[in-house]
C-alpha cells in the first residue's frame, strides 16, 4: 500500500502564498497520476489539480485555475501544489491522492475522488481575511 504523506500546510493572510508537498512511498513508474483535493468544513471533496506522472501534464478545476500550480518531482516521489492568491474560501484541509492507471480510454485527466486509488492525511490550510 502506498503511503502519502502531505505537509506544507498552515495559517496564511488572505493574498498569502504557501506550497503543499505530497511524498508518496514506492516506485513512481507505478504511477499514472498525482492529485490535489480539499475538503472544507461541511462541505463535499473538491477537486483541484491533476497531474500525470509520466510526461507532467496538469489539469485544474476552473476555481483554482491560474492561482494554483501543481508540480511533480520524480525523482523524489513527490508531487506539489503551489497556492497563491489565497483567499478566505481556499480554508481546507488539502489532500493529495495517487491513480495507479488510466481508467478510460481516451480519458487523460480524473477529478472524482474515487478515480484514485490512495489517498494522504491530509494537511490543513488557513487563510485569515
Amino acid at each position: 500500500q502506498e503511503q502519502l504523506v502531505a505537509s506544507g500546510g498552515g495559517l496564511v493572510q488572505a493574498g498569502g502564498s504557501l506550497k503543499l508537498s505530497c511524498a508518496a512511498s514506492g516506485r513512481s513508474s507505478s504511477t499514472y497520476a498525482m492529485g490535489w483535493f480539499r475538503q472544507a468544513p461541511g462541505k463535499e471533496d473538491e477537486f483541484l489539480a491533476t497531474i500525470i506522472w509520466a510526461g507532467g501534464s496538469t489539469y485544474y478545476a476552473d476555481s483554482v485555475k491560474g492561482r494554483f500550480t501543481i508540480s511533480r518531482d520524480n525523482a523524489k516521489n513527490t508531487v506539489y501544489l503551489q497556492m497563491n492568491s489565497l483567499k478566505p474560501e481556499d480554508t481546507a484541509l488539502y489532500y493529495c491522492a495517487m491513480k495507479r492507471s488510466r481508467t478510460y480510454v481516451g480519458v487523460d485527466y480524473y477529478t472524482a475522488i474515487n478515480d484514485y486509488a490512495n489517498w494522504g492525511q491530509g494537511t490543513q490550510v488557513t487563510v485569515s481575511s
